[in-house]
């Protein structure tokens, strides 16, 4: 397997990282995950611009990230992932400057930009018998739109629902469900498609926007408003997406007296977004 690291392509067993590295002391860092459908990135403009959004308001030194859709192509054929599925996981830190302390390290540290790609199995049939998921407070910090490595809080809610027989937990706060520890919620009511409004607490996801832009395109309506935990079981679909996902529908939600079927909204958007892929 070969990877990336600051400029060089490696055998990823050699590759190396120094224990002073701020994201591995601090989760001094940002990271974004890119689905490659026969070669071809998918979104990986936005998961760019995404990146150096997040680079400004950790107020990174350096913020150009043009480079790294080339790193991911190479990657993806450096090892031989140009047919069938793939990720390519892309990490950046604010690099290991010799003397650990909280504050930023001098403007001439550089980054650490590390890069690696590997095959993935996109296991279609959730997409088509659907997810349990399970609802826990939101126990994240309070700048959730910044994609940062920073994902104990997500981790141990994942572990949880898994430990209950979920597959995802989705996250509540002020009795808000706000999205889930890998991926997005959205909602269906008569015949229109629902988000969480896009806050602090919210990470602006690129299958979210992608989603948007089907409905726009297909004539569905599309609102963003408050998804209330206690009224979960008046919608009539209910969906995650993300980029291991794309738009998976959810059957069931532990705890709500109610079975969730696959629906038409939900359908026809998965449609539409595997023409996109």
């Amino acid at each position: 397997m070969i990877a990336y690291l600051n400029g060089e392509f490696l055998p990823k067993a050699q590759i190396a990282i120094s224990p002073e590295d701020r994201g591995f002391l601090f989760a001094d860092g940002l990271y974004e995950v890119v689905r490659s459908y026969d070669g071809r990135l998918f979104q990986m403009e936005a998961h760019l611009a995404r990146l150096a959004r997040g680079a400004e308001h950790l107020r990174f030194q350096a913020n150009g990230y043009g480079d790294l859709g080339d790193v991911c192509r190479q990657l993806l054929e450096k090892n031989d992932l140009t047919t069938g599925d793939a990720l390519v996981y892309i990490q950046v830190t604010r690099g290991a400057p010799s003397v650990r302390a909280h504050p930023f390290p001098s403007a001439e540290t550089p980054l650490t930009v590390y890069a690696a790609a590997r095959a993935f199995d996109p296991l279609r049939e959730r997409q088509t018998t659907g997810l349990t998921v399970m609802l826990l407070p939101d126990q994240r910090w309070a700048r959730c739109d910044i994609k940062t490595v920073g994902l104990t809080a997500n981790i141990l809610a994942a572990q949880q629902a898994q430990e209950n027989g979920a597959a995802e937990a989705l996250l509540v706060r002020d009795g808000c469900v706000m999205e889930g520890s890998y991926s997005s919620f959205l909602a269906v009511r008569e015949g229109v498609v629902i988000a969480p409004p896009l806050t602090n607490y919210i990470l602006g996801s690129i299958s979210r926007q992608v989603v948007e832009a089907i409905c726009r395109r297909e004539k569905i309506p599309f609102r963003a408003q408050p998804i209330y935990q206690n009224r979960l079981a008046a919608n009539d679909e209910l969906m995650l997406t993300g980029t291991t996902l794309e738009v998976t529908p959810i059957t069931h939600v532990i705890g709500i007296d109610r079975q969730w079927a696959p629906g038409p909204v939900t359908r026809r958007l998965q449609e539409a977004f595997h023409g996109l892929t």
